[in-house]
């Protein structure tokens, strides 16, 4: 079950993203909008450029390790270089329990000094926290170039009613 949010607060931006660089770059910029506490929820298909951007939120936070898919170890932290919040980046594709299986995983322990970003997440982080942002990526319909998506960035909860998310694609 969706944890309870004023609809009134969601704030939604679409993007198109042209390339996996300029995806890399989108995470660069939205890491500046995030601050300790955040949660990140990433959906797409396999191969839609969530570990991608994701690599470039890793880089805009200036934390330390390279950022890849963590499907086999399930979650990986990066700690920050320059005093701001680590990174927890999470796979939950392979676990199937919900929040009973996230919770051994200790997010929430992690969650308020952290910015912890879930790929796979829907119907399975939601109760983390009434605030949220969520990634939605899609292959462009009917272009003719793979690279194409389009990026849904929707913030659930008070915590986004003031950002602008539309300025992220300038």
């Amino acid at each position: 079950m969706e944890a309870p949010h004023s609809p009134a607060a969601d704030v939604t931006a679409v993007l198109t993203v042209h390339s996996p660089a300029l995806m890399q770059e989108l995470g660069r910029r939205l890491a500046k909008v995030l601050r300790p506490g955040d949660l990140v929820m990433l959906t797409g298909e396999l191969g839609a450029g969530k570990t991608t951007l994701t690599r470039g939120l890793g880089e805009g936070l200036g934390v330390r390790g390279a950022v890849t898919s963590p499907t086999f170890v399930i979650a990986r932290v990066h700690p920050s270089l320059t005093g701001g919040p680590a990174l927890v980046h999470v796979d939950a594709y392979r676990l199937g329990g919900g929040l009973d299986e996230m919770e051994d995983l200790d997010l929430d322990v992690s969650l308020p000094d952290s910015v912890v970003v879930v790929e796979w997440g829907d119907g399975k982080v939601e109760e983390l926290s009434d605030d949220r942002l969520h990634v939605v990526i899609h292959r462009a319909v009917g272009d003719a170039d793979d690279d194409v998506r389009e990026v849904t960035v929707r913030g659930v909860g008070e915590r986004w009613a003031g950002e602008d998310l539309a300025a992220l694609g300038a």
